[in-house]
């Protein structure tokens, strides 16, 4: 498919567009800006590759026994107490709730108008990549950073809160993780990267005039597996900067520790960040996900059920503890996780329950020295400002001595995986097909951010429900009642979980490829590296015809 704007593309020789642009969209994609994105592509997606690649020798090794530690050849980062991040950014000194989500107009206005201190716009785990989203989320951003946001759905308004009294949420972007292509645009024939095109489009746009409107060019940076994935987007960050004249260092990022091998890097990824790093963040879902795919070959690490795989577990909490003190002993903010539950307004008394377990999971967050946390909804807002307006009364706990004394974390503390309690239900293997079903199905309608029971799900929660039960089946998990999690078993309770999901679907739901593509995960006859990544291509514009579907 040729691009329906030839004469812009044209002018930056060897990128294409094969995605249609929008009247509305083309200031954004305008010729310097496309020309930016070619540049880093050419200048750095070579080594993308070749990070990528070692990843799956790392994964190798693991298989082979080679258990994640920490790195010998680094010890000297992490025992030199010397050196720290920068100072912290305009914007960014109080961070205590932070809200995220999509790109959509709406999300975005709502989003700026929450009484939170920053907003994490999304373009990865909680947005479809479909050409559109892209488009008009880069539209919406650049719009909110110019505080010039309106939208009508239904004949009912919303507009940006522009009361000067109020504090407006700092804008931080995450683009997509280092495994994304974005297919719609290629340079020398070959796709770009996810990443490098959402955070160019952004940067190029939007960076100078942030800086008017009081904060900065801010990145959340997702799943990363080593140092040197960060080393990357710093060498990124400092030609950027130097490409558009700003000063090396006005870009902040956000490091998601989300993947097990980067939790033994902490160190290490903030020293290759050093003049641009704002902070570590706890990304719980997907931090489980990678604890079983790293991990998948070895029947000594399998989890029980989802939900009790809490924080509280000694593996979960020995990893947040570690955040924590890594953070702090650099002087960068450590960044809780998300509280996903949305309101349950037939149901008050579930509701309160509901409230009550977040208000108790941000207790231990904050008393465990985090400086802020996130939200999926509005409606937990109050809640979570209530615990930490009482327990953290400056900005930050950066400088704040522990409560407790800290104990150093071991290799072992972050591998075991002891769970009080542990076990695997029926019911739990159930929920993880609904779950698993329900998003798979939703993000084929290019919805990424996806109601499920009262939790907005994402792409991670998916990615667990689909890895914890290839994981039981691989291994011959038992369920509480004895029951051996077989492939005909989990086959059968697919059909049962399917029919009923079917039977209750709007006519025109996707239920049908959700399965043909989840299927074979939880039945063990394959394992994909991302959901992500399998499912793209059915997409995208130039996409093929989706399992049992014709074009």
């Amino acid at each position: 498919m040729s691009s329906p704007f030839p004469q812009t593309v044209d002018k930056v020789k060897g990128l294409k567009i094969l995605g249609p642009l929008p009247e509305g969209a083309k200031h954004i994609f305008n010729v310097e800006a496309l020309a930016f994105v070619a540049t880093l592509h050419r200048s750095f997606n070579a080594r993308r590759k070749e990070l990528l690649a070692n990843r799956k020798e790392a994964q190798r090794l693991r298989d082979s026994g080679k258990l994640p530690d920490f790195l010998p050849e680094t010890a000297y980062i992490r025992d030199d107490a010397t050196w720290t991040g920068p100072p912290l950014a305009k914007g960014l000194q109080d961070r205590r709730v932070e809200i995220t989500g999509p790109t959509d107009r709406k999300m975005v206005i709502n989003a700026l108008n929450s009484n939170v201190a920053t907003y994490m716009a999304d373009f990865e785990d909680s947005l479809t990549p479909a050409w559109n989203n892209l488009v008009e989320g880069q539209v919406n951003l650049y719009d909110g950073v110019r505080r010039n946001l309106t939208f009508e759905t239904n004949g009912k308004k919303y507009a940006l809160n522009l009361d000067p009294k109020r504090h407006i949420p700092t804008l931080i972007v995450r683009p997509r993780g280092w495994h994304l292509e974005e297919k719609h645009v290629t340079v020398d024939g070959e796709p770009v990267s996810g990443g490098i095109f959402d955070f160019a489009i952004y940067f190029y746009n939007n960076a100078v005039e942030s800086l008017k409107q009081g904060f900065g060019p801010y990145f959340y940076l997702p799943k990363m597996e080593h140092h040197l994935e960060a080393k990357l987007w710093n060498d990124i960050f400092n030609y950027s900067q130097d490409y558009i004249g700003i000063p090396r260092g006005t870009i902040r990022a956000s490091v998601l520790i989300e993947t097990l091998p980067a939790a033994f890097q902490m160190d290490e990824i903030i020293y290759q960040l050093r003049q641009h790093i704002a902070g570590l963040n706890c990304g719980r879902w997907d931090y489980i996900f990678s604890y079983i795919k790293s991990l998948r070959n070895h029947p000594e690490f399998i989890l029980p059920d989802r939900s009790q795989v809490t924080m509280a577990a000694p593996f979960m909490s020995s990893y947040v503890k570690l955040l924590v003190h890594t953070c702090h002993k650099r002087q960068v903010h450590a960044l809780g996780g998300m509280a996903a539950q949305i309101p349950i307004k037939d149901d008050p008394e579930r509701n309160r329950l509901a409230l009550e377990n977040v208000a108790r999971d941000k207790l231990r967050e904050v008393t465990t020295g985090c400086d802020s946390c996130w939200v999926a909804h509005p409606a937990l807002v109050p809640v979570v400002l209530k615990v930490f307006n009482e327990h953290m009364k400056g900005p930050n706990q950066i400088n704040v001595p522990p409560k407790t004394p800290y104990k150093p974390v071991t290799a072992r503390d972050l591998l075991s995986p002891f769970v009080p309690g542990a076990k695997i239900t029926e019911q739990g293997i159930r929920a993880n097909i609904i779950i698993g079903l329900s998003y798979i199905e939703a993000w084929l309608r290019n919805v990424g951010c996806v109601p499920i029971n009262y939790l907005m799900e994402d792409a991670a929660t998916a990615e667990v429900s689909r890895t914890q039960i290839w994981q039981w089946v691989t291994h011959g998990a038992t369920t509480d009642t004895g029951v051996t999690v077989t492939k005909p078993y989990v086959q059968k309770l697919l059909k049962e979980e399917y029919t009923k999901l079917a039977q209750a679907a709007k006519p025109g739901n996707k239920f049908k490829p959700a399965l043909a593509y989840f299927a074979p995960e939880a039945s063990a006859d394959r394992y994909s590296d991302f959901l992500t990544t399998l499912i793209y291509d059915d997409v995208t514009t130039i996409g093929r015809a989706l399992p049992g579907e014709k074009l």
